[in-house]
């Protein structure tokens, strides 16, 4: 989630929705949209007696009766006016050509509605007045009040939304109203320590948190219909520009003293009760609405959401109506871009049209109209490598089995456990120097650095290197990815970086049309990477100090992969120990980091084992063929 991703949504969808996409130009979409639908703005109440900004979008045809589709966002339901009709149609022109009656709504405390605004506010389970609200409640009472003002509707409703949106189409799942048949969290926010936007394994994302929360935190003294203004970069090189402002600490002092989510966070560096709080997961249970969780496999956000929401909605409901669908997208791709391609990486076809017209408007007919048959499995999973999609009745496949892959001397990486007695890998980081996460000179943190070639990581010395030979026969994962790592560093802590890479062959031709040459033979894409904040190895309640020069296991999961790795290629496994700017710099102390200054950060020297009783690998979930 990124500022000039927010401000600048409703331009994206513009661009986006070209005749590639839907078959119709902007233009086309925009006259159907004018002619076909009205528009009106209403302020609906809440039990706790404030009142919650929603335009309403309602097909002009009343000689039948249409479904609600309700997206609850803190990102405007801009524009605002009745006869301003807002270009996030155009993204559902698929639904919106069907006939349903779209609802945006502003939440409690953004834009134009009244109340106060919490960031991913905590689920109450047990309220006991009008005054204990939370957004499965003002959720509840906007239904409520939908289904009994708004004309030619069928009583029936979905909730969906995108990112942000998508935690709060988590948060209609608990309590649902009982008009409320079917709900889609898409990338949705679930867990800001563990896996998603701001932390990963406990790790701060600081190119991420700082460019959204100058912006999207800026203090809103009364309703307004206005955007904050991003940050105002000096340059170009977000690497050059992170690295001199230095110190978590000058951030805040330089730049976010007003920002309040931003105080928070520097204030609850471990998995405390604020985070704790702040999992919807714990509160998906039992469970009424149909749900169709849906993400992208290169999702730089919110990947980790949509895995872990099905999870979370599988293991706590037993026989509920739960599916998920992850496809070859980045954030939110299946809405805005064709689906093809991310960055250097092809993936065949129209992907997002597939979805939209195979996927979502049959789950949205089926369950709002009692129209058609729902064919849909209970895992739909794009696989990479392979570029085809894949159906499961389960995620992970119960085909699947576990492999190790495991580092062994000069670079060798082998599904064979080393025999060597003693064996390792040394090399120095230093946090002056971090190890860039993409190659290109940028300033907004892109999408493409998921499949991004990972040559320019390879060459630096801080990086350590391990491939398998040429393999003989396609390998294919599906599921879950474990780094177990046995590492020793001259310092307190340290960063974990792991990345699993797919080498292509050094004769694969070149893309075309290819702008940059980017010459794809030898490409090194990167198929999935996550970093562990180290001191949280034990616990991310309780961190602990690394002993210097003490052996220590360093256990942590990568969001699940589905990916063939393809006769002739090769797989490799990257470790380094930063991701700049990406997430912010381990000062390699055991020190408070998001308090620390800038004469805390210090070079350390680490070792990466490789023998018999420290074996490290990668713990992969491989399909049986």
């Amino acid at each position: 989630m990124q500022t000039n991703r927010i401000t600048l949504l409703l331009v994206v969808a513009l661009l986006m929705c070209s005749g590639v996409i839907f078959g119709q130009s902007h233009v086309d979409d925009s006259l159907f949209i004018a002619a076909n639908y009205t528009k009106k703005e209403v302020m609906i109440p809440m039990r706790d007696g404030k009142s919650l900004f929603t335009a309403i979008y309602q097909p002009k045809n009343t000689t039948e009766k249409y479904p609600i589709l309700l997206n609850r966002t803190p990102y405007s339901c801009s524009p605002y006016g009745e006869k301003n009709m807002t270009p996030r149609l155009h993204m559902y022109l698929h639904l919106a050509r069907e006939g349903f009656i779209f609802v945006y709504q502003d939440v409690r405390g953004r834009y134009m509605s009244e109340g106060n605004f919490m960031d991913i506010r905590p689920h109450n389970p047990n309220k006991k007045s009008p005054q204990d609200v939370d957004e499965s409640s003002d959720t509840y009472d906007t239904v409520d009040w939908l289904t009994k003002n708004v004309a030619n509707n069928n009583g029936r409703v979905g909730v969906f939304g995108i990112s942000y949106p998508g935690f709060y189409a988590s948060a209609a799942i608990p309590d649902a109203h009982p008009a409320i048949k079917c709900v889609s969290p898409q990338a949705p926010v679930t867990d800001w320590f563990l896996g998603d936007d701001f932390h990963h394994n406990g790790a701060f994302f600081l190119l991420d948190g700082f460019s959204f929360y100058y912006g999207f935190g800026a203090p809103r003294p009364k309703p307004t219909t206005e955007h904050a203004a991003g940050f105002p970069f000096p340059g170009p090189d977000n690497y050059e520009f992170y690295l001199k402002t230095g110190a978590l600490r000058n951030f805040t002092t330089r730049y976010m003293k007003d920002r309040e989510f931003w105080g928070q966070m520097m204030q609850h560096p471990n998995l405390d009760e604020f985070w704790k709080a702040r999992s919807i997961r714990q509160h998906l249970k039992g469970v009424k609405p149909a749900v169709l969780t849906v993400g992208g496999l290169f999702d730089a956000e919110d990947c980790y959401g949509a895995w872990h929401t099905y999870q979370a909605i599988e293991q706590q409901n037993p026989g509920a109506d739960n599916r998920i669908v992850m496809g070859p997208w980045s954030h939110g791709g299946w809405a805005r871009n064709s689906g093809a391609s991310l960055g250097n990486i092809n993936f065949g076809a129209s992907n997002s049209a597939y979805y939209r017209q195979n996927v979502e408007l049959p789950f949205f007919n089926y369950y709002l109209k009692d129209k058609g048959k729902l064919n849909l499995p209970e895992a739909l999973v794009f696989e990479t490598g392979s570029n085809t999609w894949k159906s499961y009745g389960e995620w992970p496949p119960k085909e699947t089995q576990k492999q190790h892959l495991y580092f062994h001397a000069n670079g060798k990486l082998s599904f064979e456990a080393p025999a060597e007695k003693e064996g390792f890998d040394e090399y120095v980081s230093d946090p002056n120097k971090p190890v860039p996460y993409t190659e290109d000179v940028h300033l907004g943190r892109t999408a493409e650095y998921m499949t991004d070639d990972q040559r320019f990581a390879a060459r630096r010395p801080d990086v350590m290197v391990y491939q398998t030979d040429v393999l003989t026969d396609d390998i294919t994962l599906a599921g879950p990815v474990f780094a177990q790592l046995f590492a020793s560093t001259t310092g307190t802590d340290a960063d974990y970086v792991v990345k699993l890479v797919d080498v292509f062959p050094d004769n694969t031709s070149n893309n075309s049309p290819n702008p940059k040459e980017v010459q794809m033979g030898g490409y090194q894409m990167l198929v999935r990477g996550e970093v562990m904040r180290g001191r949280y190895r034990k616990s991310y309640e309780k961190p602990e100090a690394f002993k210097p020069g003490k052996e220590e296991e360093v256990r942590f999961l990568l969001p699940d992969v589905s990916h063939t790795f393809q006769k002739g290629h090769r797989i490799m496994v990257q470790v380094q120990n930063s991701w700049f700017p990406l997430v912010d710099r381990n000062p390699q102390q055991f020190v408070d980091i998001y308090q620390c200054d800038d004469s805390a950060f210090i070079k350390a020297t680490h070792r990466i084992f490789h023998n018999k009783m420290s074996a490290s690998n990668l713990e992969l979930s491989v399909l049986k063929q």
